[in-house]
Formats: structure tokens, C-alpha cells, sequence
């Protein structure tokens, strides 16, 4: 079995594999459009060990790539003429209304056999006992095909309850030509990074005012909906917390570092770098505003953000139609999330991908052998190359390297290079206990998200929301257990 065992050597090899796509352009190879990505040359148990009976395996996947749910259809057609007696299912869903779909599914005890989300809420399927570990039903060659780091985010507690499509850090961007007016040193920020107070004054120069009216924000953060908990779980990983627990799993949130964190929050609003009704702002109409340029800066930032302002920008050139209503041409810029408090900065790397479930029936163990194989067909091979190098990320396994040889995602050089500074900074995945994961996951959803609700509306201050929390944190974890 060949694993790969050094995070520094996996992160090279993941930005590396960017560099080739590029690299590789003019060596001719193959793009594999012809045939499924896992065909049994790159997955060798496939024909020999298919089972005779017929089974079909369900999956709930949203829009995880622009194209993605385009290639359904294929995709399903592909899994079946790998495995003729498998039927995949594919049940579509939007970003916003997945959780609340996969919860009420699991909930009733129905799950889907697969569903796409993120390595996180791996703890709080399992503590509701709905998980499934497919670790027995998979074959050295399809673990060995995976690099070691993401593939460790989908293991909890010995059980591999998934697998990984995509290893990616969580960034901000911004637009180019705003930042060079604004007299911000962009490649220098994408190398060093930047502290709190030095990102507060860059941004403050990214405002632009028409008399009391704002036309230009300097930062812009989706915090509503699907993302109302995204900004401050980023911003706190810089502040000296990249997770919700210490090395000796103490509740980390109680800390003071996390308040001046919460401080900044309303700073950034309350001196009109960003805007007043920053809460009322989802993913959708943080990214129109990028587009729109009505701010030089957005966040959260993902790498495939840049392919769809490149391809925003070639709809304006040919004056076509569909190219977002105002926009104006806006070359998207990766940048780091400031540091806190003279902490080291920290990456927020998230590795998403397709967790397996079981409902309240025992799974047959044909069929656990069958999901198992669905997962690996998804998240390798084709399937994978294609939806990563739409999301402009590295692949994380090598059927996928392989796949992808010679595609040229055309991406700015200098983002690349910020990509794997930033890849540098990302922790290691922690194997927190379960029981304490889901309960933090439970403060999260039922204290902090609220509060920080509460605190961009200014409705409480940053010592009130601090103060809530951590008598929330001691209640659930006593007064032994944080910090």
C-alpha cells in the first residue's frame, strides 16, 4: 500500500499537481473524457469483484463544483458501465437547503447511503449513531490512492466514515485593480500575511463614498444562511485557536483571545469598512457585490472563485448576456485571513467529501461493500479531476493526477503561489473525541451562531456574546474542561 506520510511533502504535492496541470498543457495527455475516471485500469477490483446481484446506492450531492450537477447524468452512466449491476442515484441539492434536507432524512431514519458535506459534521452523525465506516469494504489500492492528510479528516476514532474529494483552504479574495489603487502590496500580504491592525487599515482604504452614501465597501463576508457561522470560525483559527479544543481537549472558546476576535468584528463594521447590515448577507449577494464592485475585498474566499470571475469576465468581453447584471471585469486576487493577537497566522483547511450513512436497518454487508465503492468512484479517478480542476484545487489522489494530465486551468501564477503559503499554515486534522466534537457542534449551533447574529446586528456587544459563551461552554463542559 503506498501512502504518502509527510504533511509538508502532501502539501507540495498538492500545489505542485496545480503547477502540472499547467505545466503538463502541451505533453498531449490524456484528458480522459472517453471512458469513466475509475475504470478498472485505475481501480482494480472493479470487474473482478462486482457482485451479481443488483443494488442500488443513493447519494445527496449539491452544486460542489459550477459544473458539477451537469455531469449527473454522466456520472451515474459511468458508475453503472463500471459496475453493471449498480445503479447510483443521485438526488440533487442546493448549498442552502442541504443540511437541513440530510438532517431531516437522518432524522427520520432514512438517510441517503452517501451525502457530500464537510469533515466536520462527521462527529455529529456519528454521535447520532447514523454513520457507517466502510474502512472493511475498502482495498489497499483505493486508500493508497489517496494522500494521507485528507484522508485522515474522514477518520474518526478508528472508522473511516468517508472519503475525501478535496483538501482546500478557506481565504479571502480580492479585486486586483482596487487593491493597486488602494496602494495595498497584494504578493507581499499573499506571502507574509497580514496582522488585524495592519488588514483594518488596508480595508478602511478600499472605501469609496458618493457624499454619506457607500458605493465601495473594503470587505465584504457572507454571514447569513448556509455561511452564519463561517466568518468567526475562520477569523478565531488566526487568533491562536485553529480548533475548538486544546492539545488536551479543554474547551478552547473561553479564552480572552477569542473575545478580541469578537472585538474586531464589530470594529470592521462600526468604521464603515463593511457594511451595517453585514447579517443580512449571504453567499450569493456577497459574491454580486464582488462582481458589482461594490467591494474590494470578499470573503470567504475558495479557489474556484477565481474561474468564475475569469469566466464572468470573458461573458463582458463578448458582450454576452448572462454575465452577472452590472459586474464590471474584476481579476480575482487569493489573499490571507489576518492574524490576531500576536498569534502565529493559521490556515482554515476544510476537506470535504462523501460521508456514508446507514439508516435505523443494519446494512446488508453486500451493500456497505457497494457504498464503499460508490464513495471511491466519486471521490477519485474522473469524477474527481474534473470537479477539482473546475474548483482550480489540487487533486488528492493520484487517479485524479493521472485523469487530469494535460488540462491548463489558465490560473494567475501569483494565486498559486499564495495557495501553497497558505496550504503551509494549514493544521493537522485532529481526532477529537466524538461526544466532545457534537457537543461543540451543539454550542455552536444553539449559542454562538445566534449571539454572533446578534452581534453584527448590534444588538449585544462582543463582551455580552463572550460572557454567553463561556457560561454556555461550562455548563456543557464544566469548569474543568475549558480553558
Amino acid at each position: 500500500m503506498k501512502r504518502k506520510t509527510k504533511f509538508a511533502s502532501t502539501v507540495l504535492a498538492l500545489m505542485l499537481s496545480v503547477g502540472a496541470l499547467s505545466a503538463c498543457s502541451s505533453n498531449g495527455g490524456n484528458n480522459g473524457n472517453a471512458d469513466p475516471s475509475n475504470a478498472p485500469g485505475t481501480n482494480p477490483t472493479a470487474s473482478s469483484e462486482a457482485p451479481a446481484a443488483k443494488d442500488t446506492i443513493t447519494a445527496l450531492l449539491p452544486p460542489v463544483s459550477p459544473k458539477y450537477q451537469e455531469n449527473f447524468e454522466q456520472m451515474a452512466a459511468d458508475f453503472n458501465k463500471l459496475y453493471p449491476n449498480l445503479t447510483l442515484k443521485i438526488e440533487p441539492a442546493s448549498w442552502e437547503d442541504m443540511t437541513q434536507k440530510l438532517d431531516t432524512q437522518v432524522n427520520a431514519g432514512s438517510p441517503p447511503d452517501l451525502a457530500f458535506t464537510n469533515s466536520e459534521s462527521i462527529a455529529k452523525y456519528a454521535d447520532l449513531g447514523m454513520m457507517m465506516d466502510i474502512s472493511p469494504y475498502l482495498t489497499p489500492e483505493m486508500i493508497g490512492d489517496f494522500d494521507e492528510i485528507p484522508y485522515g479528516y474522514m477518520t474518526k476514532e478508528g472508522k473511516q466514515y468517508g472519503l475525501p474529494a478535496y483538501l482546500a483552504v478557506h481565504s479571502i479574495g480580492g479585486n486586483k485593480q482596487f487593491l493597486e489603487e488602494a496602494g495595498i502590496d497584494y504578493k507581499k500580504v499573499q506571502q507574509s500575511g497580514w496582522t488585524y491592525d495592519e488588514f483594518r487599515e488596508a480595508i478602511k482604504k478600499g472605501v469609496v463614498k458618493e457624499g454619506d452614501a457607500t458605493k465601495r465597501y473594503g470587505f465584504v463576508f457572507a454571514t447569513a444562511g448556509v455561511a452564519s457561522k463561517d466568518y468567526l470560525g475562520i477569523l478565531v483559527k488566526g487568533a491562536g485557536m485553529p480548533y475548538p479544543f486544546t492539545e488536551d481537549n479543554k474547551y478552547a472558546y473561553t479564552d480572552e483571545k477569542y473575545l478580541t476576535v469578537l472585538k474586531a468584528i464589530r470594529e470592521l463594521i462600526d468604521d464603515g469598512s463593511m457594511p451595517k447590515e453585514l447579517g443580512s448577507i449571504d453567499a450569493g449577494k456577497r459574491w454580486n457585490m464582488f462582481l458589482t464592485g461594490q467591494t474590494m475585498i470578499t470573503g470567504k474566499g475558495l479557489a474556484v472563485f477565481e474561474n468564475s470571475a475569469n469566466t464572468n469576465n470573458k461573458k463582458l468581453e463578448a458582450n454576452d448576456g448572462s454575465a452577472v447584471a452590472d459586474s464590471i471585469k474584476a481579476e480575482y486576487i487569493v489573499l490571507p485571513m489576518p492574524s490576531f493577537a500576536g498569534q502565529p497566522a493559521v490556515s482554515h483547511a476544510v476537506v470535504d467529501g462523501y460521508v456514508a450513512f446507514r439508516g435505523k436497518k443494519e446494512p446488508t454487508e453486500e451493500h456497505a461493500a457497494n457504498v464503499a465503492k460508490a464513495a471511491y468512484f466519486l471521490a477519485s479517478g474522473q469524477v474527481a479531476a474534473t470537479t477539482n480542476t473546475d474548483l482550480f484545487l489540487s487533486h488528492i489522489t493520484d487517479s485524479a493526477r493521472k485523469a487530469a494530465e494535460g488540462v491548463d486551468t489558465g490560473r494567475n501564477s501569483d494565486n498559486i503561489a499564495a495557495d501553497e503559503a497558505l496550504l503551509k499554515q494549514a493544521p493537522p486534522a485532529r481526532d477529537i473525541p466524538t461526544e466532545l466534537a457534537a457537543d461543540a457542534i451543539k454550542l455552536e449551533n444553539e449559542v454562538i451562531i445566534p449571539k454572533l447574529q446578534a452581534l453584527l446586528a448590534g444588538e449585544i456587544t462582543p463582551e455580552e456574546m463572550f460572557e454567553a459563551v463561556k457560561k454556555a461552554a461550562v455548563e456543557k463542559f464544566g469548569a474543568d474542561g475549558v480553558v
